[in-house]
């Protein structure tokens, strides 16, 4: 491998982890203790602490070759009931997008078509905040039909990304973003872009505010700011222990049209929001 072959991941609890020629070589401190999602993890972590989430990021590298060349990129799996991922392969799957613009680790931004890649990478892919080219992934990507924005550095650019598809005549386009910078540039430049705000444990009442104002969607992961922010404007929330938002008609479109293929059942309540029904993280901050 290459020396430049190292990732930065922020993962469970926003701990960074840094993973270099497939080896996790430094894990950073949490700042929250319990999440329902990590315990249902397929390497399950009941108490956040950094020998937990090591162990969490090494059975990733070992089961689907997270950050290496082996990277398993297809999945028709749904691990969430209402992720990021899931929404997105979804609303492909029935037409309702004509790409997703999301981020893989070892390639960076990449544009996407096809319901099972969507899934596949981001459905395993949370808090990637840098990464380095791996040709194998980036051939498997192509191959499949995938654009990778940046082969050469895997850069990760939202807002290019959106530009890149909008460019190749794309005109639905779904994107994920972990900033109110991102949301912001690409709510300017393409107001019809649907936005999904992910990775917002620890943002400020500030950025919460401003993501709450600018994305169709936000998820409220461990965050007390968005729940409070978003929350309190959202037409619609899916989920009660880590509540997903929609904050416009259309991300409230996206969300009821995942709840009409779904296969299990579904409770539709009329509340007051946020609704927190189950047990969340711990802390919320």
């Amino acid at each position: 491998m290459s020396s430049r072959d190292i990732h930065v991941i922020e993962a469970i609890g926003r701990a960074r982890v840094v993973i270099r020629d497939g080896k996790v070589v430094s894990v950073g401190e949490p700042c929250i203790k319990e999440c329902p999602l990590a315990k249902r993890f397929g390497k399950p972590v009941m108490e956040i602490c950094p020998d937990a989430i090591r162990e969490n990021m090494e059975f990733r590298i070992r089961s689907f070759g997270m950050c290496t060349p082996g990277r398993v990129i297809e999945s028709r799996e749904d691990y969430v009931g209402f992720g990021a991922s899931e929404l997105l392969s979804s609303a492909l799957l029935h037409g309702l997008l004509d790409c997703a613009v999301i981020v893989c680790d070892g390639a960076g931004t990449v544009i996407l078509r096809h319901p099972s890649l969507v899934q596949g990478i981001g459905g395993r892919m949370s808090g990637l905040i840098s990464t380095s080219p791996l040709p194998a992934v980036i051939k498997r990507i192509e191959n499949h039909g995938g654009i990778v924005l940046d082969p050469r550095e895997a850069r990760i650019d939202q807002a290019g990304g959106v530009r890149e598809a909008a460019g190749r005549g794309y005109s639905r386009i779904g994107v994920t973003v972990a900033s109110p910078k991102d949301a912001a540039a690409i709510r300017e430049e393409y107001p019809q872009a649907l936005i999904i705000a992910v990775h917002t444990t620890g943002i400020s009442g500030e950025q919460a505010a401003a993501l709450a104002s600018t994305a169709d969607i936000v998820t409220a992961c461990a965050s007390r700011h968005v729940r409070e922010q978003a929350g309190k404007r959202a037409l619609l929330q899916a989920g009660t222990a880590i509540p997903v938002f929609a904050m416009t008609q259309a991300g409230k479109d996206l969300i009821l049209a995942k709840v009409r293929h779904v296969p299990s059942p579904v409770v539709i309540t009329a509340s007051v929001l946020p609704y927190s029904g189950g047990q969340g993280p711990y802390p919320l901050v």
